[in-house]
């Protein structure tokens, strides 16, 4: 499949552009900050008004079926603005899981809550500091036609907003086995559970979770018990491709800050732009940013075409992206020389959320790993 856009595509596109810079500015974000504030409800409601709440969830239940290749272009100009908000974790990580493993009452339920933006859910799945699905240990007892849930979950994105959990637990096998898991909906309020909240480098917030003998009933378990492998491991091509995206989003506005700085920047009476070493390293970067764009439409074009290849083009995009990622941060921080590192300048904010989104859904190491593994080394 070409890797262009179509025309619907980019509409979608430049609508986005132009919600983001208008609604959710980079300044938006520093006043959120400032205020001790993560977030706003009232920019996700206006998304959620806009259909992209819904934009991969089935019509039949809700949602626009727009697919991921159009929620790659929401994430990425989401990127360019920092906007905060629960579209990669709930709209489509969430929503694509319940999709996958949910019932139909489940998925009546629970899908157009989250299509309309009503209902905000979060992955519970991380015990360490690493991506590792197979070492969860978190348990899930049979107790009458229910389950008993006793674990721990780390950096539970988006948790200190959701309604409820998608919690991954262990039904049978022991951890290490990517057999036996079972994921379960466990409501924030939930007797047992414990969730304290801790602010990333990037102001936005992660959630620990203490499952205590948590008790839910047999309509909390999406899918049969212990049949959740091959539902998460797409769920998570899915998370790691649209937060590749993102990270694409990042990469390209700090690129082009940068070279509009290159341009104004005057030394010895010429712009700083003209010099051939600061050229050589834009031309870099911008042809980096080229290969990463390649590599995150491919993935999301996978998705979409639920092909064989999905999960080594994901791996492929969310490593090249948080590479290029990095190194367009690492250069608008240098190039724009001492006024760079200073807080009052806004190219410190991508530096940040670059970090941070670099970890989410997989690190560097995880998908170079899997990526490896998949191509049979």
């Amino acid at each position: 499949m070409a890797l262009v856009l179509n025309e619907e595509q980019q509409l979608l596109k430049d609508s986005a552009k132009s919600f983001f810079s208008e609604s959710s500015p980079v300044e938006a974000f520093r006043k959120l900050r400032d205020n001790g504030k993560e977030w706003s409800p009232e920019l996700w409601s206006s998304m959620a008004g806009m259909g992209w709440a819904g934009i991969a969830v089935p019509e039949e239940h809700g949602g626009l079926g727009f697919g991921y290749v159009g929620a790659g272009l929401l994430l990425e100009e989401a990127g360019r603005t920092l906007a905060a908000s629960p579209l990669l974790s709930s709209a489509l990580v969430c929503s694509s899981l319940i999709t996958a493993l949910g019932n139909e009452s489940q998925k009546q339920e629970l899908l157009p809550a989250i299509a309309s933006g009503e209902s905000i859910l979060a992955l519970a799945l991380n015990e360490s500091t690493r991506l590792d699905p197979s070492a969860t240990a978190t348990t899930a007892t049979v107790d009458g036609q229910g389950h008993v849930l006793s674990g721990r979950k780390i950096h539970v994105i988006d948790g200190a907003i959701a309604k409820a959990y998608l919690v991954v637990a262990r039904t049978g096998g022991a951890p290490g086995d990517p057999v036996g898991l079972g994921v379960f909906v466990v409501d924030r309020d939930a007797k047992g559970l414990i969730a304290s909240h801790d602010r990333d480098l990037d102001n936005r917030l992660a959630t620990d979770l203490h499952l205590d003998a948590v008790r839910v009933g047999p309509e909390a378990l999406l899918g049969k018990p212990g049949s959740a492998w091959e539902a998460l491991q797409r769920t998570l091509d899915i998370g790691a491709a649209c937060q590749a995206a993102e990270l694409l989003g990042i990469a390209g506005e700090a690129f082009e800050r940068t070279l509009g700085y290159l341009k104004e920047r005057k030394q010895f009476g010429l712009p700083i732009g003209s010099f051939q070493a600061l050229q050589h390293r834009a031309a870099l970067l911008f042809c980096e940013l080229e290969l990463s764009r390649s590599a995150v439409l491919k993935a999301l074009q996978a998705i979409d075409q639920d092909s064989a290849d999905t999960s080594m083009l994901s791996s492929m995009a969310k490593v090249k992206a948080g590479r290029t990622a990095q190194l367009a941060v690492n250069e608008a921080v240098q190039m724009h020389g001492g006024i760079g590192m200073t807080d009052e300048f806004d190219i410190g904010f991508f530096m940040k959320r670059a970090a941070a989104a670099r970890q989410d859904y997989g690190d560097h190491y995880y998908h170079v790993d899997r990526f490896a593994q998949l191509r049979g080394y």
